[in-house]
């Protein structure tokens, strides 16, 4: 055979290679954990709670044990990895808005309450995000579990919910995901296959979120070993996790499609367990603390990212949509500075990852400083908290060192002058005080 004709074979054969993974580009799950501390897992390290299921993922992933997540509060956790943005930039800065009468969280939904959130979901909305992406190119995607900003088809893009968007908090029907079986998910894989076309799910089930109402077989076991019975309903929660994340996932290897399919894991904030109710304790959720701010992070794709532990590298949620696109080949919007993080290159180049906690209640949806309480940096094993006031004014800056002093018992600020300085200057020149009000925006001023 001649060379020319050689060539040619070659050429044919690189089309027709180009042409079939083109017809059959992976699929993307990302599951969300809820409320879940950093090492509460068995690949972390807890000495009693046992998650098997999540132990092989981490194994076959690219697993970031120093992940995570820039805000340690739900709704804006979960805004953050579907746009990319920060809270102060993407606009949902609190799980709701202050209201202008005493009203507890069930009084919260009432529907003369409603026009209240219309302006936080339009701050959302007007946002891209990583599902509108996708779908924008042939994925089928679907919607499970928590989701705030109204109707996920008409908000986020996606061409199948569970969440209907009603009035409320959290996100009625998709809540029942993994509480209550897996059904919508196979119903969506069957219309994907007959469709011939690749999906996208976005995974967050109200797990381990309370109410911590685990199985009675599971509840018994941790209630064995537990301090109380409080913390025995929370490990029982991430052990029920756990099942559901196993039985989903062997649901995806029966279907063949583990193969072709990248998942990334991680959680919408950390939680510490009281020991005396099914609430968290102090320095968790709500706050810039490890508790509440730190999370592993997993990117799994069989035959192509290699397996590995980092215990080095800061992986954060705005990562996730840089991630995606960057095992995809596709562009994100120029103004994100996540990284991808199964590029060498820009994990060796990180030195800073940057987070920041606000109110439960946003006070104004337009100012996000008017409800800023802390900003928060992290380089190397050092990490600095800027603590705010209502006012906006510095209150206190601590400082710690992670690599000595992982649970920030031991706060160095007074020691170390010159760090604090330069790592105060790096929080303002990242942070951005305000954004401004788009033109023609109806939403409700607060």
């Amino acid at each position: 055979m001649s060379s020319f004709f050689r060539a040619l074979l070659c050429c044919v054969a690189a089309l027709v290679s180009s042409l079939a993974s083109a017809k059959n580009p992976p699929n993307v799950l990302v599951i969300i954990s809820d409320d879940q501390a950093w090492n509460d897992y068995g690949f972390m390290g807890h000495p009693h709670i046992k998650t098997p299921h999540l132990d092989q993922l981490a194994a076959a992933s690219l697993t970031f044990t120093r992940g995570y997540t820039p805000i340690a509060l739900c709704r804006p956790a979960l805004s953050t990895m579907a746009t990319g943005l920060y809270p102060h930039e993407h606009g949902v800065t609190g799980n709701d808005p202050s209201l202008p009468e005493p009203a507890s969280r069930q009084s919260r939904n009432k529907p003369h309450l409603e026009p209240l959130y219309h302006g936080v979901i339009a701050n959302f909305a007007r946002q891209p995000n990583f599902i509108r992406d996708l779908t924008g190119r042939g994925y089928l995607s679907l919607q499970t579990g928590k989701w705030w900003e109204g109707n996920p088809k008409e908000t986020g893009g996606f061409t199948h919910a569970m969440t209907l968007g009603n009035p409320g908090r959290h996100g009625d029907e998709g809540l029942k995901i993994s509480r209550e079986g897996h059904a919508p998910i196979e119903a969506f894989w069957d219309d994907a296959e007959k469709a011939d076309l690749p999906w996208l799910i976005w995974h967050a089930p109200f797990l381990p979120h309370t109410p911590h109402n685990p199985p009675e077989e599971i509840l018994a076991e941790y209630l064995k070993i537990a301090p109380s019975e409080a913390v025995a309903r929370y490990w029982a929660n991430i052990a029920w996790f756990d099942r559901t994340v196993g039985e989903l996932l062997a649901a995806l290897e029966a279907r063949g499609e583990r193969e072709n399919t990248i998942i990334l894991y991680t959680c919408d904030n950390g939680w510490i367990s009281s020991h005396t109710n099914n609430r968290f304790a102090p320095r968790s959720k709500t706050t810039p603390y490890e508790s509440g701010t730190r999370t592993p992070f997993m990117v799994s794709w069989p035959d192509q990212i290699t397996p590995r532990r980092d215990e080095t590298h800061l992986a954060s949620n705005i990562d996730i949509w840089p991630t995606i696109a960057g095992l995809l080949g596709t562009e994100v919007p120029a103004n994100l500075t996540g990284i991808n993080l199964t590029d060498s290159a820009a994990l060796a180049d990180r030195d800073m990852i940057f987070g920041e906690q606000f109110d439960h209640d946003i006070a104004n949806i337009h100012i996000p400083s008017q409800n800023l309480e802390a900003r928060w940096v992290i380089a190397g094993n050092w990490k600095l908290i800027e603590h705010t006031s209502a006012q906006g004014t510095k209150t206190r800056t601590e400082l710690f060192n992670l690599k000595a002093d992982p649970h920030e018992h031991e706060n160095l600020a007074q020691k170390h002058p010159q760090r604090v300085a330069k790592l105060l200057k790096a929080i303002n020149d990242w942070w951005t005080p305000h954004y401004p009000k788009p033109r023609g925006d109806k939403s409700t001023p607060l």
